[in-house]
């Protein structure tokens, strides 16, 4: 039980690193994520079948994502299509792309293919369960990537990524183009995405077209649990969040799949305790936001 909790949660923790980036740090409201998502699982899917080593496949598969969201950027800028839009016709688009890559099939198995985490399970054998193997394969991956992710946002680029979503206006009077700063991070996060969709795919044992189906919503979803663990400006403490987030929210889904009967619920009812549970942090938020400076006047 934890142990999946926590392999999924730090899976897809890296996606939501991706909405992270888009939505908080460029405020760039990118539904690209429900598209590149499966195609980062269906590439690593024809490539396991293909015999291709995973780090090439996982090379494949960020560089994938990264051009869905080049895309996206393209279409937003250059034919000034709001980034909602542009978004949704990159994933509308996708679908039919990941079925190309997928010759037509809707779903690919891996269950008899050797993908990187069977090759984990097979060298820690002898020494550990197989579950826990792959949750400290996930534990070194997802915080090696925070550590990149971290040491990017203290470059001179990474703190132009982070006050373009903020202050537009600066960025343009210090003479830099924001449409590329722009576009580099969108194409970052959407690789981020595709790296997720790659591993969930290695993991389940299987890539499927309608794999990102909801992801944007669920990525929102832990990226606002995990805005209420940890309330701090420092990147290294952001990125963490995200990550505690996705580990929290997957939590709280398996205790409603586990424990939902008593309530009469399904597996069929998720999405609906998923966008309760974004209305209800949207809604906590912003009373907690107002409670403070009420507090803060009557100390004066």
């Amino acid at each position: 039980m934890i142990e999946g909790i926590l392999i999924e949660g730090l899976i897809y923790g890296i996606m939501v690193w991706g909405v992270f980036i888009t939505f908080r740090v460029l405020n760039f409201a990118d539904m690209t994520v429900d598209g590149s998502f499966p195609l980062g699982a269906a590439i690593m899917a024809v490539m396991v079948l293909k015999g291709v080593r995973p780090a090439l496949a996982l090379t494949l598969a960020f560089a994938a994502g990264a051009a869905a969201g080049f895309v996206t950027c393209l279409i937003h800028t250059r034919l000034k299509i709001p980034d909602l839009l542009s978004g949704i016709l990159t994933m509308t688009m996708l679908y039919s792309i990941n079925l190309r890559i997928m010759s037509n099939r809707a779903n690919l198995s891996l269950l008899r293919e050797e993908t990187l985490f069977t090759q984990i399970i097979g060298w820690a054998g002898g020494f550990m369960p197989s579950q826990w193997a792959v949750v400290g394969f996930c534990f070194a991956t997802v915080f090696l990537l925070k550590a990149v992710l971290d040491l990017f946002f203290h470059t001179d680029f990474g703190l132009c990524l982070g006050a373009l979503g903020s202050n537009p206006q600066l960025i343009i009077s210090q003479g830099m183009n924001p449409d590329m700063i722009k576009m580099s991070g969108v194409c970052l996060a959407n690789g981020l995405i595709g790296v997720a969709g790659a591993f969930t795919a290695m993991y389940q044992g299987f890539a499927d077209v309608n794999l990102g189906s909801g992801m944007i919503v669920s990525g929102l979803a832990s990226l606002m649990m995990g805005e209420f663990i940890i309330r701090s400006n420092k990147i290294s403490s952001l990125t963490l969040r995200v990550i505690l987030g996705s580990v929290l929210y997957r939590g709280l889904m398996y205790f409603a799949r586990t424990y939902g009967y008593h309530l009469r619920m399904t597996a069929n009812d998720l999405k609906l305790i998923t966008g309760l549970l974004i209305i209800l942090c949207i809604l906590i938020s912003k009373t907690g936001f107002r409670a403070k400076p009420r507090a803060g006047r009557r100390n004066r």
